[in-house]
């Protein structure tokens, strides 16, 4: 069985790398800070391969064919799709064995992905893989979910779907070593008026809940009041499916700040997977 050695999740917001100066320099310093040492600490874990839960920012997808969940199963992914990001053109190493293993599984398992071999990933997936320096040395399965265009998946599925990542990956090739990232969020509302007000009531709370570790009060929560802290926070989707994969294990809370001249409650967690049940 393959090992799923460490659980990750960090906000994304192409403003990092467009505009880092438009906060004061010691917080940006802090944010850059903290996005190395989670890399360094995937890094440490030694993984053969990345799975990246993101969303696609309607460049793959759009009204005509808009999947709640796609499962990348390519050899190799392009990056960024957006003309306008402030990052050099990448080509990322996929794994397509551990996604057509995704694939599979969740289809067996009662669960009904879409899947592609021709994705091209936008900042959402590079932003935190490049800040974090882990690039060109990781091989990544895009994991993309709707957090963009209603009808969305609900919060509670997005948590069975981590469940049924950590299942996937127990069956997969014995001796590999798989890391989940997961990318997005936390409050922030994009193109309506509210745009650069940061809820970090809300944001502290969901971190408290991650923390506190009740599924239940966590679902309830992000469901009740993910309206509250805009339309960008409907990403925190991402974040309950690393919850789910988490299995019970304990999570840390590694930095966080509004940063309203980002547009973006910035955070940066990850679960100790050793402590899983």
């Amino acid at each position: 069985m393959a090992d799923l050695v460490g659980i990750f999740a960090a906000s994304h917001t192409p403003v990092m790398l467009n505009f880092p100066d438009a906060i004061p320099s010691e917080d940006r310093d802090a944010i850059f800070a903290a996005f190395k040492d989670m890399g360094r600490s995937i890094a440490a874990l030694r993984p053969d391969t990345v799975i990246v839960i993101s969303d696609d920012h309607v460049h793959n997808f759009f009204f005509n064919n808009f999947p709640a969940f796609c499962i990348g199963a390519a050899e190799s992914y392009e990056t960024p799709v957006e003309h306008w990001l402030n990052a050099e053109k990448q080509v990322l190493a996929g794994d397509a064995a551990l996604g057509a293993h995704l694939v599979g599984e969740a289809l067996q398992h009662g669960f009904d992905p879409s899947f592609s071999i021709e994705l091209i990933l936008d900042h959402g997936s590079l932003t935190p893989l490049l800040l974090a320096g882990l690039i060109p040395d990781v091989r990544v399965v895009p994991l993309l979910v709707n957090c963009v265009q209603p009808p969305l998946p609900t919060m509670r599925r997005c948590v069975e779907w981590g469940q049924l990542l950590r299942t996937a990956i127990a069956s997969f090739d014995a001796g590999k070593r798989i890391v989940i990232l997961a990318t997005g969020g936390i409050s922030h509302d994009i193109a309506t008026p509210r745009m650069g007000m940061v809820n970090e009531e809300f944001d502290r709370q969901f971190l408290a809940n991650l923390e506190n570790g009740n599924t239940a009060a966590l679902v309830e929560h992000a469901t009740a009041q993910v309206g509250e802290a805009g339309n960008g926070a409907e990403e925190i989707r991402n974040w309950l499916m690393a919850h789910g994969a988490a299995g019970g294990g304990t999570f840390e809370p590694l930095y966080y700040k509004a940063v309203s001249k980002w547009y973006t409650g910035i955070g940066l967690a990850r679960w100790h997977v050793e402590d899983a049940k």
